[in-house]
This record gives structure tokens, sequence and C-alpha cells, in this order.
């Protein structure tokens, strides 16, 4: 078998720079475990970016993609349609939190989710303009990347971007910034750059991720809702990666109580099969023409009959409460770490349910951000056999996403091992300094 240094050599000579990767080459994976090439074992504190929800290879999701490739694995359903898709549609126009009757529409990518969105917006209410926010990942399509409020490494150099599109900033408490602030600053861009009445949609994520996991504000989202009610504007949820069980609910806005119009989802939509959704109010679904919507793949039947089998585990294995509780074991234990004498470099542990992160800090005061800190921590993890991810607009954030299946021994496992790597970095930092 191929060493990872003989896979990372031909990867160099056959795969796209821009493509960036870890050093971990999967050859098997369960639940919460992936073992490489080599051999070497880590637990997955990433659940491939919130998509493992259910873990990997999870039996019942494996059980009916196989059942369902036994009778067929495409026709594109505007050719041959089947009942699997009608019956997921169902099933998400049920949990969706609009407060109304509910079509949905089935593609393949959190990108074709939100573009999709955005079309129906559109074609609901005969504008044009999108409104989205700091710190927000929305894709990597030319319009996902104008939508997105961060610029490294999605935007650099891949512009110009669709027109129509604008951005207000996003509340952050942990940087003093409030949801009085940022309404302000909304209710100014309405002032000086663009008529509200241009408006199409707002879309915004409940829980930022690419953005450094910040939670948006329940009086945010309330206020969004009451200014989308008043100008007319139709307010898309962004759940592509907080959706799923994943926060401690099926979808991030129910933290909050607000109703979103339309529902983008993904990820761990279809337990790590390629499948994404838009769901929301009949009345502005049925905006577009028969024929507006859709795409060969879209719908893929072995990503449906995963889906079905994702929400069967969700329900039966009643993962929105263990997400909590997971959610709950790793706050305790971060934010037992960062009381502790010398750990001041944690600034703030935040997040909803098992969508938890914190962010690295020079010092508490400043709230400088430590980059370097936290590409430690991450390296530090990963030669100890844990697989963490680093985000946020100032590079200084560490987000956990454990699949919601895991073990209990794995997890705290896992989180020995996140405490060590802290430790491991901090200490390095304290040399490096007093040198």
């Amino acid at each position: 078998m191929a060493t990872s240094n003989d896979l990372h050599a031909r990867q160099k000579a056959a795969v796209a720079g821009g493509v960036g990767t870890r050093t971990i080459f999967a050859d098997k994976a369960l639940n919460a475990e992936l073992w490489d090439v080599e051999g070497n074992r880590f637990i997955d504190f990433s659940a491939g970016i919130a998509v493992n929800n259910t873990g990997h290879r999870n039996p019942t999701v494996m059980k009916a993609v196989a059942e369902q490739a036994n009778r067929f694995t495409h026709t594109c359903f505007h050719v041959a349609p089947y009942e699997s898709y009608i019956r997921l549609a169902e099933r998400l126009n049920q949990i969706a939190p609009t407060g109304a009757e509910n079509r949905t529409m089935l593609i393949t990518t959190g990108a074709e989710a939100v573009e999709n969105a955005v079309k129906i917006a559109r074609a609901y209410t005969g504008r044009a303009g999108i409104i989205a926010f700091s710190g927000a990942f929305h894709g990597r399509t030319m319009l996902g990347m104008a939508l997105t409020g961060k610029v490294m490494p999605y935007k650099k150099n891949f512009g110009p971007f669709p027109a129509d599109v604008y951005h207000a900033p996003f509340p952050n408490p942990f940087l003093d910034y409030s949801t009085e602030q940022a309404v302000a600053e909304l209710e100014r861009l309405f002032a000086s750059d663009v008529d509200p009445a241009r408006i199409a949609a707002f879309i915004v994520e409940p829980v930022q991720g690419e953005g450094g996991f910040n939670v948006a504000p329940r009086d945010f989202l309330v206020r969004l809702r009451e200014i989308a009610d008043r100008r007319g504007i139709v307010l898309i949820a962004d759940e592509v990666q907080a959706g799923m069980a994943r926060t401690g609910k099926m979808f991030g806005f129910e933290h909050a109580g607000v109703k979103p119009d339309l529902v983008t989802m993904a990820k761990g939509l279809a337990g790590g099969f390629p499948l994404s959704a838009v769901t929301g109010k009949a009345e502005i679904m049925n905006a577009a023409h028969p024929g507006g919507l859709g795409g060969t793949y879209a719908g893929n039947p072995l990503a449906i009959a995963a889906a079905n089998a994702v929400l069967d585990v969700i329900e039966n294995e009643k993962l929105c409460e263990r997400a909590a509780e997971v959610g709950r074991r790793i706050s305790g234990r971060l934010i037992s770490i960062a009381s502790r004498q010398g750990m001041e470099r944690i600034g703030e542990v935040r997040g909803l349910g098992a969508m938890v992160a914190f962010e690295l800090v020079e010092d508490r005061q400043s709230k400088a951000a430590a980059p370097h800190i936290t590409n430690r921590i991450v390296a530090e993890a990963e030669t100890r056999g844990l697989i963490l991810l680093s985000c946020g607009t100032r590079l200084n954030v560490i987000r956990l996403l454990p699949p919601l299946t895991i073990e209990w021994h794995v997890l705290e496992e896992g989180l020995a091992i996140l405490e060590a790597s802290i430790e491991a970095a901090f200490s390095d930092a304290a040399t490096a300094t007093a040198a």
C-alpha cells in the first residue's frame, strides 16, 4: 500500500495546487474514528466539516444506500422521477421551521442550495438585490463567493463577482459589536447604498461556520425578521453547516424562535453523500416557472436513500438531545481549561449544541488574534491523533464538530488529546516569548 509520503508526491504531481488539503490520507473510517493508509488512528473532531453527523459509515445509512444501489443509481428526476425524492421532500417540508406549508427542491451541494434559494427569492419578489453579512460563508461558486464575507482563502484573485450583492455587519459580542450597531449599519446601507425596495433577500447563518462559529444573537434574528416583513424581503436561513441536529435542534434558527422563509441545507443531510435542499414556504418556492429549477444530478437516488436514513437515525437515536449533551461536555471541558492559570489565550468558548469553538487571542484585554497559536494547536493535535479544524475571519478560532454519534469514551479521549495539545502549544508560545 502507498505511504502518505508517496501519496503526497502523487497529489502534488496530479492535483491542482489550489486544492488545499491536510496530510492525513484516509484508508478507512468508522463512526468518530479514522485510520490513515499507514494504519495510524485519529479521532475525528471534524466529521468531514459537519457532514458525518451520524458518523462515518453509519450502518443504517449504508444499508439504505446498498438497497438503493441494487435498484437504480440514476435516472435524472426530470426524466423518470422516483418516490424516494418525493418522500424526502415531504419529510423536509414537515420539519423546516417556516411555520407555513412548505415545498422542497433537491440538488447536490450547499452552494447549489444557496444559489437556488437566491433564484427563488428573486423570482418571487421580482427584485435582484441580496444582502449577506460580514464573516458569512455561502459557497465557492461565483455567486457563493460574492455572498461570502471572508476574503482568504475563498475570494482572493477570483473576482469580479456578480453584482447586486451587499454586505452588512454581523453582530459580534466578543468584539463588542452589538445587534443595535449591526442593525443601525443595515439601515445606513439602505439609506446610502441600495434602496430596500430592490432587495430580494437576506441570507444569514444562525451560527457562522467559516466566519468563526459566531452565534447570531436572538435579538438580531428577530430584528431581521421584522425588517424583512416590513420591507417585503425574503429571509433565507443558511443551515448548511448548522442544520440536521448539529446545534441540539434540527435547525439552528429554532433556538431563536424565528421563522425563516427559505431554508438551505446540505452537509449533514445525507451522511456523507452529496445532497442538498431548499425548503421553504410554498408560495415562495412555487414562484419559479416549471423547468427553471433542477439539474442533471439534482436529487441523486443514492444520496436520497442516505438522507431518508439520516432522518430516521436522528429521530430514533434522539440525536438532537445527544448533540446538546455532546456540546455540554465539550464546552464544559474547554471552560475548565480556560479558567486555569496560564490559559488566558483562550478568549472565548462559544457555540450551540455540538457546534462549539474557542477563540485564541494574545490576551483577553486586547483580544488581539493569535493565529500562530491556533495553527500550533491544530498541528499538535494531529501528531497526537486528533483531527481539528480552524476557522474565523481572523484565522484564530478552532471549531469542534465530532459526529453526534461519537461514543462517550472516544469523546473523552479526544478531549484529553485536545487539552494536551493546547497545553503544549501554550508552552511553546511562552518559551518563544521569553526567548
